[in-house]
């Protein structure tokens, strides 16, 4: 399926063709997968017969036990995923490199909010014995799993501490420093699912949807792992056909940026690339994302810095601006957000720092009150983007997602498939401005902020 994202000129058509050279769809990347589509089933096994005997050309995942042959051996293999009896698992990581994961996996240790998240979706929580800083940190969220064995910052943890875990995978959430973990981890499978990759061309076929399912198999939990498939992406279409019903010239113009933080602040805004979850969020609600007429949009690093003289030139109908909780190496940073902050004041504070710089008096983003506050998690939770995307609809364009609840689907994820007891009306600040969702409710804020709310707009 081809995207035609909103860029003025022959950009538009650059975009297109670039989106339409993308893979229409993925296979599972699992070896056994022979005939290449989402699942391991008793078709594989016809066709390695197939293969065998010569009426079906060899498949890139034909070969289920990497042994080199296409063989009996392998039907063996399939047979054994099929009945959840394989004691090896070979997959394709999310890099495209071959992983021997071996099973049954009763302990893991998870890097950052999505591993956290998915483990949990997939009814592995107990199965939990280390996380990394972030996960640490973010009691609210994980209640049980911020409490297991701190084994240090993502990148570099202690490996000491991993291994006094005795853990027999880690579930590693950057796609760098892969070899190295598993070279300090011997005995222990460190598989990058590749859960940062959604896309919305296709986002039925994206690395993010495969790592859901290869994990499912992993974790022998793929039916729970289709369940949430299905439940995200009927989201996703449900966002992106209502997007794709707004005129070209009704689409508002929207600077995504990350939040000035002393630390990064160098005197210029850092917006991000095409292939980035904050990005991929924007586009899928219809609006143009600034970036999309710089060079680097298309390239492989994740942002791009920009001057602010381009930024007040470009002069866009929104800025959004990306917070973060909780760096990769555990600092906490101000102001707090997502499931572990209560009170918005302290992002409202940091809306005014920023909205009151005098070189910005002028934008129309600033001067119309349309510039948010959203929530690191958004950006890196197990949605690959679907409830961050939810409430930039409803903020960017309103009329459009009237009747959508932002809130009620992120709801429905904690209770249903992170299977959390927290409410989003008494906790959490996601999103500031908060947007309505009917009869003068909030979404983004405490229910409780409300009147405060209200009284500083």
């Amino acid at each position: 399926m081809t995207l035609k994202l909103p860029i003025d000129g022959f950009g538009i058509v650059f975009v297109a063709l670039a989106l339409a050279a993308m893979p229409a769809s993925a296979a599972l990347g699992i070896f056994g997968n022979t005939n290449m589509d989402d699942t391991i089933d008793q078709l594989d096994i016809e066709h390695v017969r197939g293969i065998i005997d010569g009426r079906y050309e060899k498949t890139d995942l034909a070969d289920a036990n990497r042994d080199g042959a296409i063989d009996e051996e392998d039907i063996a293999q399939i047979e054994a995923i099929i009945a959840g009896e394989e004691t090896v698992l070979n997959i394709l990581d999310g890099n495209g490199e071959p992983v021997a994961v071996h099973k049954p996996v009763e302990r893991i240790v998870v890097e950052y909010l999505d591993n956290a998240e998915l483990v949990s979706i997939l009814n592995s929580k107990d199965k939990v014995v280390g996380v990394d800083y972030a996960v640490a940190k973010s009691e609210a969220q994980f209640p049980d799993l911020a409490r297991r064995k701190n084994v240090g910052q993502m990148n570099e943890p202690d490996y000491e501490a991993v291994l006094s875990t005795d853990p027999d995978l880690l579930l590693t959430f950057s796609p760098m420093n892969i070899k190295t973990k598993a070279d300090n981890l011997p005995g222990v499978d460190v598989v990058f699912l590749g859960l940062y990759f959604p896309d919305i061309s296709d986002p039925a076929g994206s690395k993010y949807v495969d790592g859901v399912r290869k994990l499912g198999y992993i974790l022998d939990e793929e039916e729970r792992a289709e369940e949430f498939i299905r439940w995200n992406l009927g989201w996703v279409e449900e966002i992106r056909s209502r997007a794709a019903g707004v005129p070209e010239e009704e689409r508002p113009k929207v600077l995504i940026s990350a939040y000035p933080y002393a630390h990064l602040d160098t005197g210029t805004f850092r917006t991000y690339s095409m292939i980035d979850t904050l990005t991929q969020m924007a586009v899928l609600t219809g609006v143009r994302v600034m970036a999309e007429d710089l060079p680097e949009f298309f390239g492989s690093s994740y942002n791009i810095q920009v001057d602010p003289e381009w930024v007040i030139e470009s002069d866009p109908d929104f800025i959004y601006l990306h917070l973060v909780a909780h760096t990769y190496s555990g600092l906490s940073l101000e102001p707090a957000n997502g499931y572990d902050a209560t009170d918005p004041a302290g992002i409202r504070a940091a809306r005014d720092a920023f909205t009151s710089r005098p070189e910005l008096a002028e934008m129309r983003a600033v001067k119309d009150g349309r510039v948010y506050l959203g929530s690191g998690s958004f950006r890196n939770d197990a949605t690959g983007g679907l409830i961050g995307a939810a409430y930039m609809a409803k903020a960017f364009l309103p009329e459009v997602f009237a009747d959508l609840d932002p809130e009620a689907i992120h709801q429905e994820y904690i209770e249903r498939f992170l299977g959390e007891d927290f409410d989003l009306d008494q906790g959490g600040v996601f999103l500031y401005p908060a947007v309505e969702k009917g009869d003068g409710r909030l979404a983004g804020i405490p229910e409780e902020d409300s009147e405060s709310f209200y009284t500083a707009s």
